[in-house]
């Protein structure tokens, strides 16, 4: 799925942010299925705490991609069903940097999203999409202090 080329502007329309929440939708499933798989192959005692939390990302991730799939429907669009790349590693570290790659991608998208929604009228998704954003900067948190840095700045691309 390409990334989208309006991710900045404010004024588009339905069928943009629904093209828009259904790249957010595989993004969502990108991570629901990341979690998992990291949250099990993660090994050594200095991961078992964050395998732990993985799984409860997993759980909330979900969550959000169907609150997103909600929003896609009311909005008249089908919800997609592909979900984007996984990385597959077998390297703790790298699984973790995948993972807090992608939260920053998709904390990035919703910052977006919420103008978005707002510039079209669409308040209650961006509330909605303003809690999902909460969630997943406490997930970039978790990340980045299990690789032992501090958050990273997304506010620019």
């Amino acid at each position: 799925m390409p990334e989208a080329t309006m991710t900045r502007q404010e004024s588009i329309t339905r069928e943009q942010l629904i093209e828009l929440l259904n790249e957010d939708l595989a993004r969502e499933y990108q991570a629901v299925i990341a979690y998992v798989v990291y949250s099990q192959v993660l090994k050594g005692a200095a991961y078992m705490s964050i395998a732990k939390e993985l799984e409860k990302h997993a759980g909330e991730e979900l969550h959000h991609a169907l609150i997103i799939s909600k929003h896609v429907d009311y909005l008249g669009g089908m919800p997609t069903a592909t979900p984007l790349p996984v990385v597959q590693s077998e390297n703790a570290e790298e699984m973790l940097r995948a993972d807090l790659d992608n939260e920053n991608n998709t904390i990035r998208a919703y910052r977006d999203r919420v103008r978005q929604c707002e510039a079209l009228g669409e308040f209650a998704i961006a509330e909605d999409i303003r809690e999902i954003l909460r969630q997943e900067q406490e997930h970039q948190i978790d990340l980045a202090t299990a690789l032992g840095e501090d958050p990273p700045d997304v506010s620019r691309r």
